[in-house]
């Protein structure tokens, strides 16, 4: 089965991260981002008193994480939703604060592996690229249809990609002749659109431009601008949370919220700090933690990762 080739990303330090909060019976435990079910499989084994609620967009994972999952029952509730919907989840199951809240972003091992998925650069496939492909518009529908403006946004913004213009320029010209519809055709109009010394920095070419296309058509970052102040929410106190990203735009966004919910916003120069200035968090990694060269050794996905930590340590004052 297709979990085989699936390592979840250090996945010994999120436990860690997570445990002090996970022991006592009826902790509950959310991964917003089920995928292929590695990191689940392992809270739930790990923690037998803890109960798991799972989110993905991805019916397809759902369906293989469900069949990996099975042996353990009830413990473990899977929900077809996207992870800023994580409010109304726990409001319909009745939850009303977590122990442990686990993010694993980016693109999961199956929808890199499944080449019709349109993900990877590597392979020729449909240039797709959603996460639930029941809802929404195509890598290829934003190709054809965006104005040349807004596509030189996306891959800045993005991508981070300081080509964008002659990217978006050729682009705009090649789909005039024929709609895009397939990757490789993209991956070598990326090849032929840099200058030479763009070539060959940073591995493939196309890699900004496919990442790029790929929060755009899921909304990555605007929904992660959502759930995790959400998740933070939903933490119980002495509750805790791990979020594992990929690149600088989602680690940046991680960060500010989880330093701000560890500040102290008091106005300088008060003798006492009232409560409802006082932290709501403290954080449990200093900076971002990275993965360990036997990591990334046994596990190449896992090299660009970032890990940060937080415990809740007072509830909200409204």
């Amino acid at each position: 089965m297709s979990e085989s080739r699936h390592v979840p990303v250090m996945l010994q330090r999120c436990l860690d991260l997570l445990a002090p909060a996970l022991t006592q019976p009826g902790a509950v435990v959310v991964d917003c981002t089920l995928g292929l079910g590695g990191h689940s499989e392992a809270l739930l084994r790990t923690f037998p008193e803890a109960r798991l609620v799972a989110l993905d967009r991805d019916k397809e994972a759902l369906r293989l994480s469900g069949e990996r999952l099975a042996p353990y029952g009830d413990r473990a509730t899977l929900v077809h939703a996207v992870y800023d919907e994580l409010p109304d989840v726990l409001d319909r199951l009745g939850i009303p604060g977590v122990q442990g809240v686990l993010f694993d972003l980016g693109v999961s091992s199956m929808q890199l592996d499944e080449a019709d998925r349109g993900f990877a650069y590597a392979q020729d496939a449909p240039l797709d690229m959603r996460m639930d492909q029941t809802t929404g518009m195509s890598a290829a529908e934003v190709l054809n249809t965006y104005p040349a403006g807004e596509l030189v946004r996306i891959l800045r913004a993005y991508g981070e990609e300081k080509q964008a213009k002659r990217i978006v320029s050729a682009i705009v010209r090649e789909r005039e002749k024929e709609p895009f519809s397939n990757s490789a055709r993209l991956v070598e109009l990326i090849r032929d659109a840099l200058p030479q010394a763009a070539k060959r920095t940073g591995g493939n070419p196309a890699k900004r431009t496919f990442q790029a296309l790929r929060i755009e058509v899921n909304g990555e970052l605007s929904v992660l601008e959502r759930a995790i102040p959400a998740a933070v929410k939903a933490l119980a106190v002495g509750g805790r949370i791990a979020v594992l990203s990929y690149h600088s735009l989602e680690d940046r966004l991680v960060k500010q919220v989880l330093a701000a919910g560890a500040a102290n916003t008091a106005p300088p120069g008060l003798p006492v700090v009232p409560e409802q200035y006082q932290p709501r968090l403290k954080l449990l990694t200093r900076g971002a933690e990275l993965p360990t060269e036997e990591e990334v050794a046994e596990n190449r996905r896992a090299a660009p990762a970032r890990l940060r930590g937080a415990q809740r340590i007072r509830e909200d004052i409204a």
